[in-house]
């Protein structure tokens, strides 16, 4: 639990925000101290990092990096099982009126799709959920209820509700197939994450087939940001959203080194 209470907190400082938040702390260090020579480097610095992670091509190139490693060649094969990795709900606790999907909600859609289609007869739901950020009942639970609203049997969805991370997901999910002799796999998570997860899953022997969905960066969206003048002057200007995409990217970056400093991918 150590661990991934420290996955969350130390990335920030990694992340543009929070390295504009310390660039920030330090400009009001030299303020008191009297230091008015350097107080403007980190106010400059700070304005680099802000233009640089809300502008438009460097999102969109970083991003477009995880996501375009496991595009779909063709029609996906058919498998035993379609595994779900966890990080699309949000608890169904008040006001609320039911489970919420968050922006990687796209996850369980094609989900469900993929098994209408016949991919496989099975769902592995896999995540559960940290008491300190919300809380709630296992998001393996919330995905099920949400696929049985689109329509799958809550017979034919295996729930694993004790993952906390990518690495704990792959490490259970592999428990729950040498107990159903389960070979091959669909993986269901979004684009970005793709290849962390397979890497993880294929250190732990498991080859799964990638099924990537909640692509952030599109054809046409990398002919958009060209297309006008009046596009290239406002990918110039920092955008909230610009700047989580590129958060994303980063995140995944980090967690990519982290998970092979210990031995994980």
């Amino acid at each position: 639990m150590i661990f991934v209470f420290l996955s969350k907190l130390i990335p920030i400082f990694f992340y543009p925000v929070g390295l504009i938040f310390l660039l920030l702390v330090i400009t009001l260090v030299f303020y008191y101290w009297k230091k008015s020579s350097l107080i403007p480097y980190p106010i400059a610095l700070a304005l680099i990092i802000l233009l640089l992670s809300s502008n438009g091509w460097v999102s969109n190139v970083i991003i477009q990096n995880l996501e375009w490693q496991y595009l779909p060649q063709g029609e996906l094969p058919k498998a035993e099982a379609i595994v779900l990795l966890g990080g699309a709900t949000r608890s169904g606790v008040k006001p609320r009126p039911m489970v919420d999907v968050n922006d990687r909600g796209d996850r369980i859609l094609y989900t469900a799709k993929l098994y209408h289609e016949g991919k496989a007869p099975i769902i592995i739901a896999s995540g559960g959920r940290i008491k300190w950020l919300g809380g709630g009942q296992p998001e393996s639970e919330d995905m099920t209820r949400l696929l049985e609203l689109m329509g799958v049997p809550r017979l034919d969805i295996i729930q694993e509700p004790n993952s906390l991370n990518t690495y704990q997901n792959a490490i259970n999910v592999k428990e729950i197939l040498l107990e159903k002799n389960i070979n091959q796999i669909l993986l269901v998570t979004s684009a970005f994450h793709m290849p962390r997860a397979v890497s993880i899953f294929k250190k732990l022997g498991i080859n799964p087939i990638p099924a990537p969905t909640d692509f952030l960066v599109s054809e046409k969206e990398l002919m958009a940001i060209n297309s006008s003048l009046e596009s290239i002057i406002l990918n110039f200007l920092p955008d909230a959203h610009r700047i989580s995409k590129t958060t994303l990217a980063i995140k995944e970056y980090i967690g990519t080194i982290v998970y092979r400093l210990r031995g994980w991918l």
